[in-house]
């Protein structure tokens, strides 16, 4: 659906119009339950407005912008993330840029953000400590919590050169890069010091269920960051079970878990920290979603 292909989108179109065929067009290929909505962050991103400014507008002619909005369709219609195509996700209450080299920011996993700043809070009070955000993406657990935590020095690893220089450019615009340090490398074997947190989002999904997701999610989202293992929890093990010799005394890990996952999740906990406290939260929907290991 492009102005160049004839179907029902031309520079004569009325906005109105215009969204009405997209939502059609993006309804029948991806199925996806909000196409009226995806069509009108698409025509906001090709006309640059924000909703309210396009709704005054509704009996406009599109204009100029139409082969621009109908590329933006085509590749919604190919099944390409929204977020990755406006190149943005809000996160935390944070804007953050998105893009193909990190996994696209889920409103769950504020759920691991939540826990690390009241622990945070409750254990350091205002005195400085140091959390490491182990495979970063695109920074969002990093950026956030600094961003609510002026006392907190980041350490943020990752095996993806371009996840990091994501998150760096997101550091840089949420005004925190000063207290973030980007280091390459897979899980701790990059610290080099003893730190007061351990978090991370990292790969849950078995590898069965991956094989099974939308190709929104399948075809475009970095494999790296979603695929666990037969189990799902290959990577949260390795992480767990390295994590004593870099946790100072009273620290915490933080892990966001998949569904399904807290028993098992709990047992390896408890072996690879004995002694730890061990507890596994639920996410807003009530889901197994966070796993938090406190040292005594």
């Amino acid at each position: 659906m492009s102005a160049a292909d004839g179907r029902g989108l031309n520079a004569d179109s009325t906005i109105t119009e215009a969204l009405l065929e997209a939502a059609r067009a993006i309804y029948r290929d991806t199925r996806s339950d909000e196409a009226s909505l995806e069509a009108e962050l698409l025509l906001c991103h090709a006309l640059d407005l924000d909703r309210a400014r396009l709704y005054q507008r509704l009996n406009d002619p599109l204009g100029v912008s139409a082969a621009n909005f109908g590329a933006l369709v085509e590749r919604r219609r190919a099944h390409e993330p929204l977020a990755y195509i406006l190149g943005r996700r809000e996160f935390f209450g944070l804007d953050f840029e998105v893009g193909p080299a990190a996994l696209i920011p889920r409103s769950e996993t504020e759920t691991l953000v939540e826990a690390v700043i009241g622990f945070a809070n409750e254990r350091f009070g205002g005195v400085a400590f140091t959390m490491a955000d182990i495979g970063v993406g695109c920074g969002t657990i990093a950026v956030a919590v600094a961003e609510a935590l002026p006392n907190a020095r980041v350490i943020a690893t990752d095996q993806s050169a371009g996840a990091l220089a994501l998150a760096s450019r997101n550091a840089e615009k949420h005004g925190v890069a000063f207290r973030i340090e980007f280091r390459c490398g897979d899980l701790l074997d990059q610290l080099g010091e003893p730190v007061d947190v351990i978090a991370g989002n990292l790969p849950y999904v078995t590898t069965a269920d991956w094989e099974r997701l939308p190709p929104e999610i399948r075809d475009h989202e970095p494999r790296t960051g979603l695929d666990g293992g037969p189990d799902g929890l290959r990577v949260i093990e390795r992480l767990l079970r390295a994590a004593p010799a870099h946790l100072r005394a009273g620290g915490a890990v933080f892990a966001e878990i998949g569904v399904g996952h807290g028993a098992a999740a709990f047992a390896i906990a408890q072996e690879a920290l004995q002694g730890a406290t061990v507890e596994v939260r639920p996410d807003f929907s009530g889901r197994d979603r966070v796993l938090v290991v406190k040292l005594a």
